[in-house]
C-alpha cells in the first residue's frame, strides 16, 4: 500500500497541468481608443471553452494540447466588438506558445468606458497567473466576498464608507443578508486613482467573512439606501440610512431609519416608520441648499423627496416634503390635483403628500387623469424621440457642466434592466427631458447605478459610476463566471460630443416679443422663473452648427449661424447655443424649425418655433434660421 501511494504522488507531481511562472499565454483585450484593458470580454474557442478577461483585460490561457497551436477565439462583450470577417465571425486566431502573449483591440460602442470589477473574487486573477502587476492590495479575494448587490456610499469622518446588499461567500450558497460594508481612503488622501481601482478594508467577522452591518431584528434580509452623513449640534458627523425588512417574495414589511454606531461598527435601528406613509427616504441622497436652508434630497432616480438636513427632521416623516402636483394631504387612491383658477397644474413642495414619481406619472397619463404636456418627466433620446422608462439612479451637481447630472437605469428597454442613460438639468427637479444611452448589456441586468462624485476628475469632466451586474431579472440562465452578482465601475467623459444634449433655452424677453434668450451658464444667478422657448445644446455635438448672438441695444438680440466677427484680429464670441442646419435632409425627429421675424421698430428681431406667431409690424423669414429641439413641458419649472 505504501509503495502504491508513493507512486501515485509521484505521478501527480509529474502530471501537474497547472500553469506556473511563464507557462501561460497571456491575451490582453484593449480598448482601441484608450488603450486600456477591457474587463468582461468573452473569448470562446471553436469547441466552446470560454474565458473572461479580468479587470485588466487579461486572460491567462493554458490548455494542455492547445499550446504551440493556432487557436481561434470568438470575441464578444457588452458594448464592445470586433469587426466581422468574410463569414460573419468576430474573432481572432492566435499562435499560442508557452510564455507568449498577444493583444486584441476592440471597438467600444458604449459611450461610457468599462474600467474594472469592484467586488467579488478573482478581480485580477488572470493578471496574477500571468505574473502581471495589479493595482489593488487584494486582487483575488477580499473579505471572503464572492458577490454583492447594489452599492450605497458616502464620505464619513474622512473616509469613503461603502455598503452593499445581499453578499455571497465561498463556503456556502447562503451568505450575509444584513448588509456588508467596507471603507477606503479618498483619492485625495492616499486612495487609489479611481481609474485603476479601490482598496477596500472590509468590516469582517471572526471567520474573516464580511459581517452583518445592519442586523435589524426580524425575519428576512435587511436592505439599506438613502445613506447620508449629517452633523449634530456639536459639529460631529453622524451617518444614517433608511432600512427595509424584506420577505422572501421581495415584499417590504417594515421600514425605518438606522444610525451608525462607531463603537459597535454597525448600524442600529433608531426609528420605525409607518409603512403606509405617503413618502419615505430612499435611493441615493445628496445635500442642497435652497433659500439658505440645507436639505437632504433622495433621488430614486428623480429627487422629488426632501427633508431638512438634521437628525431631528430626518427621523420625523411628518417634516418630509414631496414635489408633486397633488393637493396637500391627498393620496394616490384618491387623486386630487392642485390647479390654479385657470386650470393650470401647480407643482410644488408639499408635506403629507405622495411625490410625483415617474411610475405615478405614467399611471395617471394612462388613466387619462393627466395630460402628457402636464407631465414633469419626459426623458427621451434627442435623435429619435424614443422615450426611456427610468428605474433607479443618482443625481449630483457637476462643476464641468454647471448643471445637475443624472445617471439612471432603464426598465424594459432593449434589455429588461440592463441599459444606463445620462441626462442633465438646470435644477435638481429638471427640466429632465433629453437623455443619451451610455451603456448597454445584451440580455443581462445592470441595475441600481450610482455615481461617485468624490471620484470626479478634471473639474468634473470625468465622472465615475458603478452598478450591479447580474443575470437576475434578465431572462438569461447563463451566469458570467466571477462577474455575476457584482459591481462594475465605468468612466464617462462629459466632453464626448455624443453627450452634447439639448438643454433649456429660456425666453427672458422684456416684453411679449420673443427677442431675448439665454441658457443657465450665461446667468450669474439661479435659473430664471421664465418659460422655456426651446431646447438646444450649449456645446458642440455631432452634426450641429453654432448659433451666435449680437446685442441690438433695444433689449433684443440678433441670432445668426455665422460668427459675429470672424476677422483674424477679433475672434468671434462664443456661441449662445448649437443647432441643426435648417436644410438638413434627415433632421433629428425631436427638432423643429426656429423662425426669425423682422420689424422696422425695436425690438427689430423676434424668434419662435411657432411659424404662425404674429404681431403687427413683424414679417416671418421665408426659411427658418435653423432647427432646435422642441419643449414638451407645458408646466413652468420652479427656479
Amino acid at each position: 500500500m505504501a509503495r502504491t501511494a508513493t507512486l501515485a504522488l509521484a505521478l501527480l507531481a509529474l502530471a501537474d497541468p497547472a500553469p506556473r511562472g511563464g507557462r501561460c499565454f497571456t491575451i490582453t483585450v484593449v480598448d482601441e481608443t484608450t488603450g486600456r484593458g477591457v474587463p468582461l470580454v468573452e473569448l470562446k474557442t471553436v469547441h466552446g471553452v470560454r474565458y473572461y478577461t479580468d479587470s485588466a483585460g487579461v486572460v491567462a490561457f493554458y490548455e494542455p494540447g492547445l499550446m504551440d497551436q493556432s487557436v481561434y477565439f470568438h470575441v464578444s462583450a457588452h458594448g464592445y466588438e470586433l469587426e466581422k470577417d468574410g463569414f460573419g465571425y468576430r474573432g481572432r486566431a492566435l499562435a499560442i506558445t508557452e510564455g507568449g502573449e498577444a493583444t486584441i483591440r476592440v471597438r467600444r460602442r458604449n459611450i461610457a468606458e468599462r474600467l474594472y470589477r469592484v467586488t467579488g473574487a478573482g478581480i485580477y486573477s488572470d493578471s496574477v497567473l500571468a505574473g502581471r502587476p495589479v493595482p489593488v492590495e487584494h486582487p483575488v479575494l477580499n473579505g471572503l466576498v464572492f458577490g454583492s448587490d447594489s452599492v450605497v456610499s458616502t464620505i464619513y469622518r474622512g473616509r469613503i464608507y461603502w455598503f452593499w446588499g445581499d453578499t455571497n461567500r465561498p463556503s456556502y450558497p447562503l451568505g450575509n443578508f444584513n448588509v456588508s460594508g467596507a471603507t477606503s481612503a479618498l483619492p485625495t488622501d492616499g486612495g487609489l486613482h479611481p481609474i485603476v481601482g479601490v482598496n477596500f478594508t472590509y468590516f469582517v467577522g471572526d471567520k474573516g467573512f464580511a459581517k452583518a452591518m445592519a442586523p435589524v431584528p426580524g425575519p428576512g434580509p435587511t436592505w439599506i439606501d438613502g445613506l447620508v452623513t449629517l452633523r449634530d449640534e456639536t459639529g460631529a458627523e453622524k451617518m444614517f440610512a433608511a432600512y427595509a425588512k424584506v420577505r422572501q417574495n421581495m415584499e417590504t414589511y417594515e421600514r425605518g431609519l438606522v444610525e451608525y454606531d462607531d463603537d459597535k461598527r454597525q448600524f442600529e435601528k433608531i426609528v420605525q416608520f409607518d409603512l403606509h406613509a405617503p413618502m419615505h427616504p430612499g435611493g441615493h441622497s445628496f445635500k442642497h441648499t435652497v433659500d439658505g436652508v440645507e436639505y437632504v434630497y433622495f433621488a430614486h432616480p428623480y429627487p422629488v423627496v426632501r427633508v431638512r438636513a438634521d437628525r431631528e427632521h430626518l427621523i420625523d416623516l411628518s417634516t418630509y416634503e414631496a414635489f408633486t402636483c397633488l393637493k396637500e394631504g391627498s393620496r394616490l387612491d384618491d387623486i386630487q390635483f392642485d390647479r390654479a383658477a385657470g386650470g393650470q397644474l401647480r407643482y410644488d413642495w408639499k408635506k403629507n403628500t405622495p411625490p410625483m414619481s415617474f411610475a405615478t406619472q405614467a399611471k395617471l397619463i394612462e388613466a387619462g387623469q393627466l395630460k402628457p404636456g402636464e407631465a414633469l418627466f419626459h426623458v427621451q433620446d434627442p435623435d429619435t424621440g424614443n422615450r426611456a422608462r427610468p428605474h433607479n439612479g443618482s443625481v449630483y451637481w457637476n462643476r464641468y457642466r454647471g448643471r445637475w447630472v443624472m445617471i439612471f437605469g432603464e426598465i424594459f428597454g432593449t434589455s429588461v434592466l440592463g441599459e444606463i442613460w445620462y441626462a442633465e438639468a438646470d435644477t435638481p427637479l429638471g427640466p429632465w427631458v433629453y437623455a443619451r444611452k451610455i451603456v448597454t448589456h445584451d440580455t443581462y441586468s445592470f441595475y441600481n447605478p450610482k455615481q461617485h462624485p468624490m471620484f470626479d476628475k478634471q473639474n468634473g469632466q470625468m465622472i465615475f459610476f458603478e452598478g450591479t451586474y447580474t443575470r437576475t431579472f434578465s431572462g438569461n440562465a447563463d451566469a458570467t463566471p466571477r462577474y455575476d452578482y457584482n459591481q462594475i465601475m465605468y468612466r464617462l467623459d462629459l466632453a464626448d460630443r455624443r453627450l452634447a444634449l439639448p438643454v433649456a433655452v429660456y425666453d427672458v424677453s422684456p416684453e411679449d416679443v420673443p427677442c431675448r434668450f439665454t441658457t443657465v451658464p450665461h446667468l450669474r444667478h439661479r435659473p430664471p422663473d421664465r418659460p422655456i422657448a426651446f431646447f438646444a445644446p450649449d456645446q458642440p455635438g455631432t452634426g450641429t452648427i453654432p448659433v451666435y448672438v449680437r446685442e441690438t441695444g433695444d433689449g433684443g438680440m440678433v441670432l445668426t449661424v455665422e460668427p459675429q466677427d470672424s476677422r483674424a484680429d477679433r475672434p468671434a464670441a462664443a456661441p449662445l447655443f448649437y443647432a441643426v442646419a435648417a436644410d438638413t435632409k434627415e433632421p433629428p425627429a425631436t427638432t423643429v424649425p426656429l423662425y426669425q421675424f423682422a420689424s422696422d421698430k425695436p425690438p427689430n428681431r423676434a424668434y419662435s418655433i411657432d411659424e404662425s406667431w404674429s404681431k403687427p409690424g413683424y414679417r416671418r423669414s421665408d426659411q427658418p434660421l435653423c432647427r432646435v429641439w422642441r419643449n414638451p413641458l407645458a408646466v413652468r419649472m420652479p427656479p
